[in-house]
């Protein structure tokens, strides 16, 4: 239902801005907009009526109804476009001595595919047709619904992620009772005298899905992974890519060297002996996480050298003749067994009251009834507490009680996976219907797919789940609540936080994953081609979104008219040349490991919102690219491209991602809906055109720019130019090092900019610029600056700046002084909530933050001389910085003796070792 009403959503919008807007449309086209918005409010509110109800409780009547509704909804939207496309020109609409005679030839000039007006019109009378018959249909099957007035969700004014949930989320080792499984499964791993020089030993954990097999197995790996040489974390998954597992397998033991690897073109074989070849002689540890069956293990198997002394593997597999496989003895067998009691209350109580011993007397008991269905499996406890309490909102008694009264035996008697599937479908039915389809779009990525939050937003935009009705909140701040509030269900899991506690990136747990890939095949939402589908695909079938993920898999059969969204996430090239001139309605096109040789008539494609190329063989850009009028996001930084002419024919782009060495030409100032600009390159007074036509994207949000040759009239061009920019929130720069001081006077930064970063191989400014002030920058929770020469004052101001958590501030290596910087005037109220600290080429040392400043520093970075110990007698405590988690040392070491330096390295492991967090360390030097 949720789907059909996500349907008619945007299709209404569309309507009306039709209907107020300037176009010539018949009397006849007038009058059954009209009449088709009258039937398609009635259908939306039925639907609302009719979502509040189980689905398994309604009739299948209702169901058809509900089914035929969102299939007309699509119809309808798409003759829109299409009418929209072909009579829409902002510049010719603005003209009005020309609107009739421009309207007009457009209308029956620019028709090479598809409809032309008179065939829109007619498609529109058919629709009101089909309209009115599903009316009937409405009064047959829903008027008998009943249901409890319990309210729809209305869109999040502005969700953010639930500190709840970061605690679960932000270190692994906070989870509620992994601390003693954890430190059991390093005991099985280094256990012995001396571990290093045993023979390559691996340990499998073995588990039904939702035990946290996979939480259980990072929380070791990153206890341990500084002992060994190298390390790498891969995930296999039920349907592995074995060159792909191998190649990250690579990447992960050295980014460096292997950081092309993806790119290369070898089979499982060679890959194999590159893998051997690199891990002979080294002590490494590897985790390979999700082994679904043996032939998949012995493969990876061949690829551990056995001539690595302390090496140690972690496996992770649902599937015990898996795990028997991979180990030498029963011994090294891990099995989990769900939560006991104790643990299993501390988790749930934490999730939902963020204390463990929060939950209310009137709680209690109805909190124990829920925990004993649940089990003990941490996803299922995870999943209730979620639904209990979600974006601060603690559910009522009776709703827990409802709650509990519907889960029926839960996991107590049966832990199968279907039982922990109705567990899950209580958080789906739970979602507001604007979410629901959000959802069900992560089915078309892979499992284990670390799926980017940036991405995933801009393509729910282009798919028109994200609208707003009142245009008070921009679309990508709207998507990035609907993000916020799946991460605070517990229905994505959160990869990676940031500075500002957003969340990078997203995985779905497998088993919420296969619930959603079954509720997306049942919608007809997601048509994934992996070579193991379970139901054939006709030409009959109407496929709305296609992932194919396998080279082997054949289109050929596929009704390709009606497809919305194409994504091909495989490095495997898809064999078949797609004509995607039959894609007569995409609004997606995402590839990953396709050429644009692979791909025939990108121009025809007039509904793309969304394109995206991640391939180095592409190196040239169609021009028709320029006629996709609609595109809003253009992701070309994984190629080789450098002509982008055609690009600056897209005026509704609002997202634009090129590569470090692609350069834009004149032009730029018309791409005015822009609000994202990433790895743009301005070099020399020969673009200085183009730094100033960046005034005129007054919509900009994010800006990545670098500039080379940089002089005196292109600094003052770029700063006249970013002042226009009054929406900016993120500014990074690059400079190629000239001598200038860029933007040190003369800009007035804007107060919702939340992160600035300059780099530059040199520096960027002589002296802190005036406007690094906590007036100017109240919001800026990241910096990232270097100057020429940093004096003790600048220190206080930046400590004074009032949501700075990340600073990166450097000294010109060659002006850097030997001894110290005076850090006297720093505050005991300096820097309150920084909580990574990094200072290159300032020499200091951590006393000098007085007692009471950067109470929240958890990582420091900082250098001194190692001969300052001994001559100077240094104070190296740090003990009065109580959140401080790991320190790392540069230790300069050009005018010390051997004996200074043993000396300063001992004395830091020393105060090291007294902090009462036993900070890690690293020296280096």
């Amino acid at each position: 239902m949720d789907i059909a009403m996500g349907a008619i959503g945007p299709l209404l919008l569309k309507l009306g801005d039709l209907l107020a807007g300037e176009f010539t449309l018949e009397k006849r086209a007038r009058k059954g907009i009209e009449s088709l918005m009258t039937e398609l409010e009635l259908m939306h509110a039925a639907l609302r009526k009719v979502a509040k109800v189980p689905w398994e409780h309604l009739d299948e009547g209702v169901k058809i109804w509900a089914g035929k509704v969102k299939e007309l909804s699509y119809h309808m939207e798409d003759i829109v476009d299409a009418f929209m496309i072909r009579v829409d020109d902002r510049d010719e609409l603005a003209n009005p001595r020309n609107r009739v005679k421009k309207l007009f030839k457009k209308s029956i000039n620019v028709l090479k595919k598809g409809m032309d007006l008179h065939q829109i019109f007619d498609a529109l009378e058919e629709a009101v047709g089909e309209a009115k018959q599903l009316a009937e249909m409405r009064q047959r099957y829903v008027q008998d619904i009943h249901y409890t007035d319990a309210g729809v969700s209305a869109h999040p004014a502005g969700a953010s992620v639930d500190p709840r949930v970061m605690v679960l989320y932000t270190d692994v080792t906070e989870l509620i009772g992994i601390e003693e499984r954890r430190d059991e499964l390093v005991n099985r791993l280094l256990g012995g005298d001396d571990w290093s020089k045993h023979p390559l030993k691996t340990v499998s954990i073995v588990g039904f899905g939702g035990l946290g097999k996979t939480t259980l197995a990072k929380a070791a790996y990153d206890k341990i992974k500084a002992k060994f040489d190298c390390d790498a974390f891969v995930s296999v998954s039920q349907s592995p890519n074995m060159k792909k597992v191998f190649k990250d397998i690579l990447y992960g033991l050295d980014k460096y060297k292997y950081g092309s690897i993806f790119n290369a073109t070898m089979d499982e074989r060679q890959l194999i002996d590159v893998l051997i070849d690199f891990l002979t002689n080294k002590r490494y540890l590897i985790v390979i996480d999700d082994i679904w069956d043996e032939k998949s293990w012995q493969l990876i198997k061949c690829a551990l050298s056995k001539n690595s002394l302390g090496s140690r593997l972690i496996t992770t597999t649902r599937i015990i003749g898996v795990c028997e496989a991979s180990c030498s003895s029963t011994e090294d067998m891990y099995i989990m067994k769900p939560l006991c009691n104790d643990v299993s209350r501390r988790l749930f109580h934490k999730r939902i009251f963020s204390s463990e011993k929060g939950c209310p007397n009137e709680l209690v008991q109805v909190s124990e009834d829920i925990l004993q269905k649940c089990g003990g499996v941490p996803l299922a406890i995870i999943t209730m507490a979620s639904l209990l309490a979600c974006n601060g909102q603690i559910k009522g008694r009776d709703q827990w009680c409802t709650l509990l009264n519907s889960i029926g035996r839960g996991l107590t008697e049966d832990r199968s996976v279907e039982e922990m599937k109705k567990i899950l479908l209580f958080s789906y039915y739970d979602l507001p219907s604007y979410l629901k389809p959000c959802l069900l779009y992560l089915s078309i990525f892979p499992e284990d797919h670390k799926i980017m939050r940036c991405n995933l937003v801009w393509k729910w935009i282009s798919e028109g789940f994200v609208y707003s009705e009142k245009q008070e909140t921009g679309l990508y701040e709207l998507g990035d609540n609907y993000f916020n509030e799946l991460v605070n269900r517990s229905l994505i899991q959160p990869i990676g936080i940031d500075i500002e506690e957003k969340v990078k990136a997203c995985r779905v747990h497998d088993m919420v994953l296969d619930l959603i890939r079954s509720l997306a095949s049942e919608e007809n939402f997601v048509t994934i081609l992996d070579g193991s589908e379970k139901r054939m695909i006709t030409s009959q079938s109407m496929v709305r979104r296609l992932s194919i993920r396998n080279r082997k898999v054949d289109v050929a059969n596929i009704r390709m008219a009606q497809v919305r969204s194409l994504t091909i996430s495989t490095n495997d090239i898809v064999p078949q040349v797609l004509n995607v001139s039959n894609f007569q309605v995409l609004r997606v096109l995402d590839l990953e490991g396709c050429t644009l040789s692979d791909i025939r008539h990108l121009g025809s494609l007039l509904h793309l919102r969304y394109l995206r190329i991640m391939h180095y063989g592409v190196e040239k850009l169609p021009k028709e690219i320029g006629k996709l009028q609609l595109l809003q996001t253009l992701d070309i930084s994984g190629t080789c491209i450098e002509d982008l002419k055609s690009v600056l024919q897209l005026r509704r782009l609002m997202r634009l991602c090129i590569g470090g060495n692609m350069k834009l030409p004149s032009g730029i100032r018309n791409l005015t809906s822009l609000e994202v600009l990433v790895r743009l390159t301005v070099a020399g007074n020969l673009n200085l055109y183009l730094v100033k036509e960046l005034g005129h994207l007054t919509k900009l949000r994010v800006l990545e720019i670098s500039l080379e040759y940089v002089n005196e009239s292109m600094c003052k061009a770029f700063v006249e130019s970013i002042n226009n920019l009054h929406k900016l929130e993120m500014l990074d720069i690059g400079v190629d090092g000239s001598r200038v001081d860029l933007m040190h006077v003369a800009w007035v930064p804007h107060l919702q900019l939340r992160k600035l970063r300059f780099r530059s191989p040199r520096y960027s400014f002589l002296t802190l610029p005036s406007w690094i002030n906590p007036s100017s920058l109240p919001v800026l929770p990241w910096l990232q600056i270097l100057l020429y020469e940093v004096k003790p004052e600048d220190m206080q101001i930046i400590g004074m700046l009032p949501a700075l958590r990340y600073l990166m501030l450097e000294a010109d290596a060659m002006k850097s002084r030997e001894g110290v910087v005076e850090m006297s005037m720093v505050t005991p109220d300096s820097f309150p909530c920084v909580t990574e600290c990094y200072l290159r080429y300032i020499h200091m040392v951590p006393s000098m933050f007085p007692r009471g400043a950067a109470p929240r520093l958890e990582r420091l970075y900082f250098a001194f001389q190692a001969q300052c110990i001994s001559r100077l007698n240094f104070d190296l405590s740090m003990g009065h910085l109580p959140s401080l988690m790991a320190v790392n040392v540069e230790l300069l070491t050009a005018e010390a003796t051997n004996t200074e330096v043993m000396e300063a390295k001992a004395a830091l492991r020393a105060v090291a070792d007294e902090h009462p967090n036993r900070p890690c360390l690293h020296i280096y030097g």
